[in-house]
């Protein structure tokens, strides 16, 4: 089990604010396996900090940031290294999600679900592989894809645009990184019962559909995404590039 140890590392997770959310689930699992968390959400973080360092014993950093403003990726990076001194992983998992028919949906959401989902996980990326690059560290980069990184979806465009773009540049970073020994994935979550699910699961007609195709038979929970995260998030996942790793359910084989 040596090799899924994360002991002394020191992990970035972006979107955390939730109890019920994947990015919380994520943190926690890393630092159950060892890790110091620099948790970031544009909401208070104090209740988080005090169950993870309750439930692990592990340090948590609790950075309030809104991933709209660029200026916000820097104070991210700044405020860990401060902290910890360094940074071993990084895990962009917060994202947006807007909802519309295609034929009114919103330029401005467009816009702000883009920035969040795909720009700011681009420039934050790019941020921390630099660091990487310079001090010589096989660091791990973890990014949250989608089930929508392979489908279509409805009502949701700009959601699926930027989940389809999360799993090209995941791509498109490994071609670039691998030969530093940084290895970057991608976890996409099948249907995880999340606040950004919440419609679906309160609309019956949609909920029997999803659940009626996944094999597993239930809704997936936060915690279902821990064992991947610690997988890519450690040495067991040296060889592990460029890969999209789907936890859900059996949605996509079905």
């Amino acid at each position: 089990m040596d090799l899924f140890d994360l002991e002394d590392k020191v992990a970035i997770v972006t979107g955390c604010s939730s109890k019920q959310g994947i990015g919380y689930a994520i943190a926690e699992g890393l630092a159950e396996a060892g890790a110091d968390i620099a948790g970031v959400a544009r909401s208070d973080l104090s209740e988080i900090k005090e169950i993870i360092a309750a439930k692990t014993g592990r340090d948590f950093l609790a950075i309030k940031a809104d991933l709209l403003k660029e200026k916000s990726l820097d104070e991210i990076i700044d405020k860990t290294l401060a902290e910890y001194g360094k940074i071993d992983i990084l895990v962009n998992n917060a994202g947006m999600i807007k909802r519309n028919p295609i034929l009114e949906f919103p330029i401005e959401d467009w816009d702000a679900v883009l920035t969040v989902n795909l720009r700011s996980l681009f420039i934050l990326t790019q941020k921390v592989a630099n660091y990487f690059v310079k001090n010589k560290i096989a660091g791990k980069i973890i990014n949250t894809a989608s089930m929508l990184s392979y489908q279509g979806g409805k009502f949701v465009p700009s959601y699926t645009a930027s989940k389809h773009a999360v799993a090209g540049i995941t791509k498109s970073f490994c071609n670039e990184l691998a030969q530093h020994k940084i290895n970057v994935n991608a976890i996409a979550p099948g249907y995880i019962a999340t606040n950004n699910t919440a419609a679906l699961r309160n609309d019956e007609a949609r909920s029997s559909s999803i659940l009626s195709r996944i094999p597993a038979g239930r809704w997936g929970t936060n915690n279902d995404l821990k064992g991947a995260a610690i997988f890519l998030a450690s040495q067991a996942a040296d060889y592990v590039h460029g890969s999209i790793i789907p936890v859900d359910g059996g949605w996509l084989a079905s």
